[in-house]
């Protein structure tokens, strides 16, 4: 038994070992330097030796994505926890910043779970997929709690393709909020992360040199769409 203890957390540290060499490899060289191979290269491990961790790069790259969605998320759960629940606004204003912030001090690890495509089949209990839930989630649940408290307006009548689109994506949430109220809460997130996208990715290097009063300008028109006051950062 002891014995079985000590090789569970030696299997422990060494996956651990093998994902912060893949994101340093990603951080120093960029995505295409991340490979099986060169993973087990940097740890002085044979390439097959390292498929007894992970049964190949998409694993891995699962295993890595899941990491950075984690940290992510306590980043955000961090910042909005500094506020007292019911507090909505500064909750999702705070959550908004923390972030930009997390993205622009992590551009590497940001592009590799935002910016690249998913070329894989997304199964719904891997690493990634739960990791990217309780992302999501940071989100969804304070948005819902708003819409509880205090609905914010919506609209009238929608388009009959978009109510169609968010029909079965609103029932999965499990949240009870309309289709209405998820259009809207889809509508600013397009506008946050598209922006936080492009800032991240050099896209609008060529006109700002600093975003982040662009980017509170973004929050300071979203808030009155969800009934909220716009308060600026403390400095």
């Amino acid at each position: 038994m002891v014995a079985q203890g000590r090789r569970a957390r030696v299997r422990q540290a060494t996956l651990a070992e093998i994902r912060a060499t893949a994101r340093r490899l990603l951080i120093e060289q960029g995505s295409a330097a991340v490979t099986i191979n060169a993973v087990a290269r940097e740890m002085g491990m044979s390439g097959p030796a390292l498929y007894h961790y992970f049964a190949g790069h998409e694993e891995l790259v699962g295993a890595v994505t899941a990491d950075f969605f984690r940290e992510l998320t306590e980043v955000m759960e961090a910042a909005r926890d500094e506020h007292p629940p019911g507090d909505h606004g500064p909750r999702l204003l705070a959550t908004c910043r923390a972030m930009r912030t997390w993205a622009i001090t992590h551009r590497p690890e940001f592009g590799w779970v935002f910016a690249s495509p998913i070329t894989s089949e997304r199964r719904p209990d891997s690493p990634r997929e739960l990791a990217g839930r309780d992302f999501e989630h940071v989100f969804l649940e304070e948005f819902a709690a708003l819409w509880e408290s205090r609905p914010f307006p919506v609209p009238a009548e929608l388009d009959p393709s978009i109510r169609r689109q968010l029909q079965a994506y609103t029932a999965s949430l499990g949240l009870g909020l309309p289709v209405e109220a998820v259009h809207v809460f889809l509508s600013c997130w397009i506008r946050l992360y598209g922006l936080l996208c492009m800032e991240v990715l050099g896209q609008l290097d060529f006109a700002y040199t600093d975003l982040e009063p662009v980017f509170e300008e973004c929050l300071r028109e979203i808030a009155p769409r969800l009934g909220l006051d716009y308060e600026a950062a403390a400095p």
